[in-house]
């Protein structure tokens, strides 16, 4: 079929999805209408950026697809974060040219220039370049030249969390201009990081042609309602929490400093958990709800002056996914009793767990914490509390521990909390902490965090069992 059927994107891309059974959506449509138009204009800088899952990465496939039927001597270079990255991108678009009824002239007769991170096309002359190619940012591009580069989520968490990574990034971006050829396009696609984004407005692409899609208007509309109606984006605003929200579906650029852990967003209760066996098997339930999970997170600490604390946070949850903060624990030692300091901090667990009918303690065992699982379990057994104790290592970053627990629980209102909180630092710290802020009291956060990132642990369907049992169901 002659390439010169391909003139309309629009076209090009309706064929495509009627072949595969897909509707083509609103959005979708007003995405390549925006491509026609800037290609007819002829402008050589843009960026997209548009709310993840919108199917952004999809139409860049279809739409460098397009450009390659119209123009096969066209060569295209993405840039990705990673080379995996970049590499599906190109995979893509050679899927689309295998079967796309428009693109049977592109295929070419060699298997051998038909590779997962590269390929060429069916073309005249003999250009040095494949037509398609894919490379991670850190990768190099020195001597390669190209019409269309594609910069397709170069930014990631993981490359701009720092001033000095933001900064290098930005230095191996300036190669594209180098690989450009004098007319060529320099297109950005992605959302955003950080508060110092690439994608900022009036920032690093500056002058360049944009299109912006949040995923819903200034009237709170969805720009996807078929996808992604109203309650669905609630969800995921409860799920992710309200920075990354903001920035991954709202586009919007927040400083982390500007998210505070507000107390004010938990729910005050002050009544106490009620025991009982509802024929013959234990339950719990608080505020009139079966509670069915639950137990402590202690990150243990000497207990110096000046020092990290050390403090224990016990938690239930209900079967609709609440989450009750009953006790926050700042255990303090006596430097007179004849006991050394980490029994008595165990004996004080001990006696938390079993007035509070704790199935599950689990210990971070980063540091001081490695002994004390085995303490800890004598000092349960003396106090006849029926709890199991288990070793907890992190491996994230405790920042991102905090933000990721306890943010979205607050966001979806789901996190209540035990009056008696009050009474301990933990409504100040939430109140003061700054995510990277150095010397911050954060223990009773993290001990929280903890609580909220842990499974639940859930009990079969027992025979009855004495008031130390378990009571969290089946």
């Amino acid at each position: 079929m002659s390439p010169q059927r391909t003139s309309e994107f629009l076209e090009f891309l309706w064929i495509w999805n009627h072949a595969h059974t897909l509707a083509t959506p609103a959005l979708h449509r007003r995405i390549a209408r925006w491509f026609m138009a800037r290609d007819a204009a002829g402008d050589r800088r843009l960026a997209l950026t548009a709310f993840r899952g919108c199917g952004k990465s999809t139409l860049i496939g279809l739409w460098s697809a397009w450009l390659l039927a119209r123009r096969p001597e066209t060569r295209i270079l993405v840039l990705a974060a990673d080379q995996m990255l970049a590499g599906k991108m190109v995979t893509h678009v050679r899927r689309i040219i295998e079967r796309h009824p428009l693109c049977a002239h592109l295929i070419p007769g060699n298997a051998d220039a038909w590779a997962s991170d590269r390929f060429t096309v069916a073309r005249d002359g003999a250009l040095r370049d494949a037509s398609m190619r894919a490379q991670g940012i850190g990768g190099n591009i020195t001597g390669d030249r190209a019409e269309l580069v594609i910069c397709d989520d170069v930014e990631v968490a993981g490359n701009c969390d720092t001033a000095a990574k933001r900064e290098e990034l930005r230095d191996r971006l300036a190669e594209t201009e180098f690989v450009l050829t004098p007319t060529g396009t320099l297109l950005f696609v992605g959302t955003p990081h950080t508060a110092d984004s690439l994608y900022k407005p009036n920032a690093y692409l500056r002058g360049y042609r944009r299109l912006t899609i949040p995923i819903t208007d200034a009237a709170g509309r969805s720009a996807w309602p078929e996808r992604f109606p109203p309650d669905a984006i609630a969800t995921l605003r409860d799920r992710v929490g309200p920075t990354q929200f903001r920035r991954q579906m709202l586009l919007q650029a927040v400083d982390e400093t500007a998210v505070r852990l507000d107390p004010a967003a938990l729910i005050r209760y002050a009544e106490e958990p009620l025991y009982a066996e509802v024929h013959g098997r234990p339950t719990l339930t608080l505020l009139g709800r079966r509670l069915v999970a639950g137990g402590a997170f202690w990150d243990p600490a000497f207990g110096r002056t000046g020092g990290d604390a050390s403090v224990l946070a016990a938690l239930y949850s209900d079967a609709e996914g609440a989450h009750f903060l009953h006790r926050i624990a700042y255990l303090a030692v006596d430097p007179d009793a004849a006991d050394d300091p980490a029994t008595q901090q165990c004996r004080q667990v001990a006696q938390i767990a079993r007035d509070l009918l704790l199935p599950i303690i689990r210990i971070e065992t980063n540091g001081i914490g490695k002994f004390l699982p085995a303490l800890l379990r004598r000092e349960l057994a003396r106090a006849g509390a029926a709890c199991t104790v288990l070793d907890h290592a992190n491996r994230r970053a405790k920042d991102d521990r905090i933000l990721g627990a306890i943010e979205p629980a607050l966001a979806a209102r789901r996190l209540h909390a035990h009056t008696s909180l009050w009474q301990t630092p933990f409504p100040t710290e939430m109140s003061e902490w700054r995510p990277g802020a150095p010397n911050q009291p954060d223990d009773a956060l993290d001990a929280v965090a903890g609580c909220l990132l842990a499974e639940p642990v859930r009990l079969a369907r027992a025979a009855p069992m004495p008031r130390s049992a378990d009571w969290r169901g089946g």
